[in-house]
């Protein structure tokens, strides 16, 4: 894969020169001297359904999906789906219950809904902890992982390109975000269509290479069909509570998926979080109206149910072509089996043309979620910070030269810290990275938002205990409750890491971290008035839907049941 050739080279400039042009065509469009916050920020209202969905997908799925998800799917095999598969059904209740408060409220950003329910005090922490973050987690693995996939596709093989592709990587991105909410919305629809359609021809290049090696042709379907056979274990959503007895490669898979015991709350604690109280992703949706971002989430779901045709299913089969005595060299990073090479070990089998197209796949993956993310971090400290506490009188032209100036200074923090991976990202894994960090506030997050939208009587004091407790519960469980309490308790069920430490399922931890958090609010503002001054009416048929969306909706429901029932 190292070497592109002509017509390889050919296909990815294509791609960068169109998505720029279209981009700036975007951006030039609308002939007008000064753009307004809304106008910047949120698009001004004019992104369309289908807008709205490709570009959720398209800021989601980045190369820690990519890498991340195809190494997960060597390992674990078809059950890492469930991040996606639930993330469908998440994306509904957003749709259905979430944006209609949202909208109601007239919000630009998540700090201004907690302003609004809670209090000034509480927006701004969280807007402080949002932004370090996203700067500090989510655009450096983003920019980080990106470039390491690259360097590994077209690189030189001694990691000299790293550097080089790490700063194209955040020109491109700055070229698209300093355009503005608009320019990036619509360019994520070139983004996620160029990023599936790579994706599924990788996929397929897959199954053929699996069809190949069992003697059964150039058929995909013979392919898929022998991934079954071949790997059988690698196609169940559940898995067992380990036995005394079973190998630590299967412990290790049930602390990453502990089974049915995740679906009991850290599955939806993780997925409302990032789904539904993100500015990353409900941006896409603030600007428009409610039937618009209704289809457009609803659409984004049914693109979820696709998704690990993309970026499980290539390590699937990278895992059934390698224990046949194939990819040998390239599964392995100094000499050891690296189940993260999976997804660049099939790409090295691309033919040419479908060479260039993988790398724009993944470039447009990687782009589309810096330019997300970039945005996002721009509107938090513009809206909530600056204009809120520096800067009161700044008029609309001052805000948006603000905002891209905020842009500008995330990305070159986000390459100081990634230029020699300061923060260790490699150490812990790009995946690992972002899961353990934002996991840690998941469940103070998604008690604060829910019980605020949903019980009248949720003060700002239990608001801001609910935030703290989330994080304590969260380290309690993840880091310490084996030591203090033994591995097996009423609450959870400990095993050994590959350290040999005793740990609780991640997925575990945050459901009880929830769980706990909420009884704690609702005990706290008990002892409150009835009713909190702040609280939100919901007025009868608010989330009523229409007949259209009820059939997508019911559309999601039944796809995401058959293949659980499929394989369960």
């Amino acid at each position: 894969m190292n070497s592109l050739n002509a017509l390889d080279l050919a296909v990815f400039l294509f791609y960068l020169v169109g998505v720029s042009c279209y981009g700036y065509y975007i951006y030039r469009r609308k002939q007008t001297t000064q753009l307004s916050t809304k106008d910047y920020f949120l698009a001004e209202g004019s992104l369309t359904w289908w807008a709205i969905g490709a570009s959720m997908i398209a800021s989601n799925i980045s190369a820690e999906q990519f890498i991340g998800a195809s190494g997960a799917g060597f390992t674990q095999g078809l059950a890492v789906a469930a991040y996606e598969w639930i993330a469908a059904l998440v994306l509904v209740f957003v749709a259905v219950f979430f944006m209609p408060i949202y909208l109601r409220q007239k919000i630009y950003t998540m700090p201004q809904f907690l302003e609004q329910r809670y209090n000034a005090t509480l927006s701004l922490i969280m807007s402080i902890f949002w932004l370090f973050l996203y700067v500090l987690v989510n655009l450096t693995v983003i920019l980080y992982l990106g470039a390491l996939a690259i360097n590994n596709l077209v690189g030189s093989p001694d990691g000299s390109s790293f550097h080089l592709i790490l700063i194209g990587l955040a020109v491109f991105a700055l070229f698209i975000t300093l355009g503005g909410m608009k320019v990036v919305g619509y360019t994520d629809v070139v983004q996620v269509t160029v990023l599936l359609l790579g994706g599924l021809a990788t996929s397929y290049l897959a199954l053929v290479l699996v069809s190949q090696k069992f003697g059964l042709g150039n058929s995909a379907v013979a392919g898929f069909q022998q991934l079954l056979h071949s790997a059988d274990d690698h196609f169940h959503m559940i898995f067992a509570k380990p036995a005394p007895d079973s190998s630590q490669a299967y412990v290790s898979k049930y602390l990453a998926l502990p089974g049915l015991a995740m679906y009991a709350g850290g599955q939806w604690v993780a997925n409302l979080n990032y789904w539904g109280c993100n500015q990353y992703i409900t941006q896409r949706a603030l600007g428009a109206d409610l039937n618009t971002a209704r289809t457009g989430i609803l659409f984004a779901a049914l693109l979820k149910l696709i998704m690990p045709l993309v970026v499980v299913l290539p390590g699937i089969a990278a895992y059934v072509l390698h224990q046949q005595g194939a990819l040998q060299q390239e599964m392995s990073a100094g000499g050891s089996l690296n189940p993260d090479n999976a997804y660049s070990a099939i790409l090295t089998f691309l033919p040419n043309g479908l060479k260039g197209l993988s790398l724009a796949a993944l470039t447009a993956a990687i782009v589309a979620s810096l330019a997300g993310k970039a945005n996002s971090i721009s509107t938090i400290f513009t809206l909530d910070i600056y204009k809120r506490y520096l800067d009161k009188e700044a008029d609309e032209r001052k805000l948006v030269r603000v905002g891209r100036l905020t842009i500008v200074l995330a990305m070159m923090l986000a390459i100081a810290f990634t230029w020699k991976d300061l923060l260790g990202i490699s150490g812990a894994g790009g995946f690992t990275y972002v899961q353990k960090y934002t996991g840690y506030i998941s469940p103070g997050i998604v008690a604060v938002f829910l019980l605020g939208m949903f019980w009248k009587r949720t003060t700002a004091t239990a608001a801001v205990l609910g935030v703290l407790a989330g994080f304590g519960f969260s380290l309690l469980f993840n880091d310490f409750a084996p030591r203090l309490f033994g591995p097996e308790t009423l609450l959870y069920s400990a095993f050994p890491n590959a350290n040999g430490v005793y740990e609780v399922p991640f997925l575990v931890s945050m459901g009880w971290s929830f769980f706990l958090t909420l009884v704690l609010m609702v005990a706290v503002s008990l002892a409150g008035p009835a009713i909190n001054p702040n609280a939100i009416s919901l007025p009868t048929g608010l989330f009523r839907t229409t007949p259209k969306q009820q059939a997508l909706i019911v559309l999601i429901v039944l796809l995401i049941s058959a293949l659980y029932i499929k394989f369960w």
